[in-house]
C-alpha cells in the first residue's frame, strides 16, 4: 500500500483538491505547546501537503453544528516525516494545530491513516480542541484481504450524507473495522450507528487490555519469586478472558 493507493481510493472530487504546502510555522504557532514539541516539529517533520478540502458544496452533505462542535469542512492532509521523528506524538500535535476534522495520512517507512472529533473548548468558545483520543492505524500492518477490503470502503461516496459530522464519522466507522479486522482477521462494517459505537468501545478496551497483558507478561518474566509468578499468572489469566470477551463484540 502506498499514500497514492490510499488518496486515489479516497475518490476525493477534483473540486476539493487543494495541493498546497503547509508550513511548519503553522504547527509551531498553533500546536506546539512545548519548547520539545517545538524541536520535535523542526526535526521530525519532513514535509505536510494540504490534498484536499471537503465542503459542503462539493461532497454534497450540509454543515453541521451543535452546543459542543461545528464542522464546516474535513481537511485532508499528508505528513510526510523524517525518520527520527517520534509519529504517535506528531499526529497528535497536527491534529490539534488544525482547526478542522482532519483526515490525516502519515507517510515515514509504514503507511498510516489517522482521524479524531474536535468540539469547541469549554473555557474559550472560539478554540477548538481535541475531543477524545485520536484514533490512528498501521495500514501496513494486514493481510492483503483486510487491505483490499478497507479500500473499497474509503471512498467518499460511500460514506453518510446526512452531514459533514456524520461523514467524518463513516471514515472513523471504516478505520475502527479496520483495527478490528487486525485483531479478528475479518473486515466488517455495521450500518447499525449502535453496533459501530460498541465496536469502538470494545476496541478501545481490547488494546488496553492487550498493552496490560504485554506489561504483566514482561513483568512475569522478571519476577524472581514463584508466589509473585503464580499471582502475576492468575491476572494474566483473567485480563485474557476479559479480551477475549470484547474480541467477541468487535
Amino acid at each position: 500500500m502506498t499514500p497514492a493507493t490510499v488518496i486515489d481510493a479516497l475518490g476525493l472530487p477534483a473540486a476539493s483538491l487543494v495541493g498546497q504546502r503547509v508550513p511548519k510555522k503553522l504547527l509551531l504557532e498553533n500546536g506546539a505547546p512545548t519548547a520539545a514539541d517545538k524541536r520535535l516539529i523542526n526535526e521530525g517533520i519532513e514535509d505536510i501537503q494540504w490534498v484536499a478540502a471537503l465542503k459542503p458544496a462539493v461532497v454534497g452533505a450540509p454543515e453541521f453544528r451543535d452546543g459542543t462542535r461545528e464542522y464546516l469542512e474535513i481537511a485532508v492532509l499528508q505528513l510526510t516525516l523524517r525518520a527520527a521523528g517520534k509519529a504517535e506524538r506528531l499526529i497528535e500535535l497536527v491534529h490539534r494545530a488544525i482547526p478542522y476534522p482532519l483526515m490525516l495520512l502519515t507517510v515515514s517507512d509504514r503507511i498510516g491513516l489517522s482521524l479524531a472529533h474536535k468540539r469547541r473548548a469549554l473555557n474559550e468558545a472560539e478554540k477548538v480542541v481535541l475531543d477524545g483520543d485520536v484514533v490512528s492505524a498501521d495500514l501496513s500492518d494486514a493481510n492483503e484481504a483486510i487491505q483490499r477490503a478497507f479500500l473499497d470502503a474509503l471512498p467518499v461516496t460511500r460514506q453518510p450524507r446526512g452531514s459533514i459530522f456524520a461523514l467524518y464519522q463513516g471514515w472513523s466507522d471504516v478505520l475502527a473495522a479496520f483495527q478490528a479486522a487486525r485483531i479478528t482477521g475479518t473486515f466488517r462494517l455495521f450500518e447499525s450507528a449502535e453496533l459501530a459505537l460498541a465496536r469502538r468501545q470494545a476496541l478501545h478496551t481490547s488494546l488496553l487490555l492487550q498493552d496490560q497483558i504485554a506489561g504483566l507478561r514482561s513483568a512475569a518474566g522478571k519476577a524472581s519469586q514463584m508466589a509473585r509468578q503464580v499471582e502475576m499468572n492468575l491476572q494474566l489469566h483473567k485480563l485474557e478472558g476479559q479480551l477475549k470477551q470484547e474480541i467477541g463484540r468487535l
